[in-house]
């Protein structure tokens, strides 16, 4: 969808920035599909989420807190797997923040290694453009 910048805030804390590729700039679907979706991301706060904090659809980005460390899926690259207590952290959190976004009425269809940030005091789920209302959702068991 586009890429994501360091950038520091008003009041001088590090945010993330994520720009829109310029071939989703003129579609207008597109930028209602990211209304809505930054409306719903809203909705969820949690010590596993990383909140939006702003966005804009008429040219289209997204600011967001900034999670300082590797994603899942880096880490699990660079140490060939994680030790026993880190994947005990890494499930509760990761049941917290879908708690989270479930309270909120939204599925993440976006759960992957590289949407789950590593911070020194948890992990943070990310992402949340690939959610959708759970009352559209179809679960299998």
């Amino acid at each position: 969808m586009g890429r994501v910048l360091l950038s520091s805030a008003q009041g001088g804390e590090l945010v993330a920035v994520k720009q829109v590729r310029g071939n989703f700039v003129a579609d207008d679907g597109f930028r209602a599909r990211l209304r809505r979706e930054v409306e719903a991301a809203r909705t969820v706060s949690g010590a596993y989420t990383a909140a939006v904090l702003d966005a804009e659809a008429a040219e289209p980005w997204l600011t967001s807190e900034f999670v300082q460390g590797p994603s899942l899926g880096e880490a699990v690259r660079a140490v060939a797997g994680l030790p026993e207590n880190a994947v005990l952290q890494l499930a509760g959190g990761l049941s917290a923040a879908l708690a989270d976004v479930h309270r909120a009425g939204l599925v993440h269809r976006g759960l992957k290694p590289s949407n789950v940030l590593l911070a020194q005091d948890g992990p943070r789920l990310v992402d949340f453009g690939s959610r959708v209302p759970a009352v559209a959702a179809t679960y299998v068991s």
